[in-house]
């Protein structure tokens, strides 16, 4: 079973989503991750981002470890290194380059084939997962967003200013929803979640229930029967 869970950018996403994964017992794909370290390896490199080609062939010879509590670029953590300022300025090119978005949608497809899993991003309902069995779209309000965005550099370290994430945040979200191909936008079949007013935990339960309803159709069982590992 493949639970996708798409959303703007700070949003919460790639927290809860890894939380849901464990607790469903289910394997977790972050796939801005991997838009964010191949803008990272351009930008130590001296890629030019507009050089369509030349990043994609760095794409293409990246070795990505998505692992359970880090992130690994060609066997270094850049589990921070990925969440800097810098990268979030730079990453729009990376996300628009097509030949990229092809070459990580179908590394990300491969990794899927033959597992439960929990992936989250900005099109992995609409594009990399569309039979997927269960597709939640995630939001919240842009302040409220930025505001989460500010406390999760501030445990990292990085200092950064609440208006500069928000502005940084609305001229991501104008781009994500106006991208051609992987633009952000909720499948039709997507079940819609506002997050404004809830905590990390009551978001958690929330995506609990909506999987296991939707297993519990899956399977033609009784709704209320648990499913997940959540007992």
């Amino acid at each position: 079973m493949i639970v996708t869970i798409d959303g703007p950018a700070g949003a919460g996403k790639s927290s809860v989503a890894k939380r849901l994964a464990k607790q469903l017992g289910f394997d977790f794909l972050d796939t801005g991750a991997m838009y964010r370290c191949v803008t990272l390896a351009c930008l130590r490199r001296g890629i030019s981002l507009d050089q369509v080609e030349s990043v994609a062939e760095l794409a293409r010879d990246l070795k990505i470890n998505l692992g359970p509590h880090c992130v690994e670029l060609d066997g270094e953590n850049v589990t921070e290194a990925i969440r800097t300022p810098k990268v979030t300025k730079s990453i729009q090119a990376i996300a628009d380059n097509v030949q990229v978005r092809s070459i990580l949608v179908n590394a990300q497809r491969n990794w899927g084939q033959g597992k439960d899993a929990v992936t989250e991003g900005r099109d992995q309902g609409t594009v990399a997962f569309p039979m997927a069995e269960c597709k939640i779209f995630l939001t919240a309000g842009p302040e409220e967003r930025a505001r989460r965005r500010v406390a999760q550099l501030l445990e990292l370290g990085v200092d950064v200013s609440f208006e500069e994430v928000l502005e940084l945040q609305n001229q991501r979200d104008s781009q994500d929803t106006q991208r051609p191909e992987g633009g952000l936008r909720p499948a039709v079949d997507s079940i819609m979640v506002c997050t404004d007013g809830m905590s990390e935990d009551e978001v958690l339960d929330k995506l609990v229930q909506i999987v296991d309803q939707r297993r519990s159709v899956l399977l033609g069982l009784n709704r209320n029967e648990p499913l997940s590992n959540s007992q």
